[in-house]
């Protein structure tokens, strides 16, 4: 089975501008998490810069950046979207979204001119943002009996900082746990208890 890798993306949201030859390029980086998200977003800065010549974007998505889509808005085919993407692929962010916006300046840069300005633009834009390391991570609840409450929270505090702990007839953990370490925390789980503390994946429990 493979082993669920990190998702690298952006912290915040961030602008910048470059000019090339009269024309501005307005480069906008926002984390996003779905493609729903995504067009939100997309719609928001098109309305704001709604007399703009173009509004060119590309955007990727977790968990592998299979999930892509880009557009040229107008200009010539393939000098604006793909050289967006591609930034953002050397860099191997995911759950992003880069909308450059172009006011045209009279110049006429060309085919390759116009692939350098969106790829610079991009880059200017990226290289402002903070990056972020995010790993997935399953929503888990732990039941277990109060005689083995000291080892069940110390199995839970060594996973994860926050979590929510009631108490009824049994001790109830719920928390987030990152999938590459999930296996082991129910083995442990189990070890540790003898058996006596359960676990639930709440994710798969309230899909079903």
């Amino acid at each position: 089975m493979n082993q669920p890798l990190p998702i690298q993306t952006i912290k915040e949201r961030a602008r910048s501008e470059i000019k090339v030859r009269g024309s501005r390029f307005i480069a906008t980086a926002i984390p996003v998490s779905s493609k729903d998200e995504a067009n939100d977003v997309l719609d928001q800065i098109r309305k704001e810069f709604w007399d703009a010549t173009h509004n060119c974007f590309a955007y990727q998505l977790a968990p592998n950046g299979a999930e892509y889509r880009f557009s040229d808005d107008g200009e010539p085919s393939g000098t604006a979207g793909k050289p967006i993407l591609f930034a953002m692929q050397q860099r191997d962010l995911l759950d992003v979204l880069v909308v450059v916006t172009r006011y045209f300046g009279g110049t006429k840069l060309g085919a390759g001119g116009l692939a350098r300005a969106y790829a610079e633009a991009t880059n200017n834009v990226l290289d402002q943002v903070s990056v972020v390391v995010n790993w997935p991570t399953t929503r888990i609840r732990v039941f277990t009996p109060y005689d083995d409450l000291s080892e069940v929270r110390r199995l839970v505090e060594a996973q994860t900082e926050e979590f929510d702990e009631e108490f009824r007839d049994v001790v109830i953990y719920t928390a987030s746990i990152r999938d590459d370490r999930l296996k082991r925390f129910a083995d442990e789980l189990t070890e540790k208890t003898a058996g006596r503390a359960g676990l639930v994946n709440i994710d798969i429990a309230e899909a079903e």
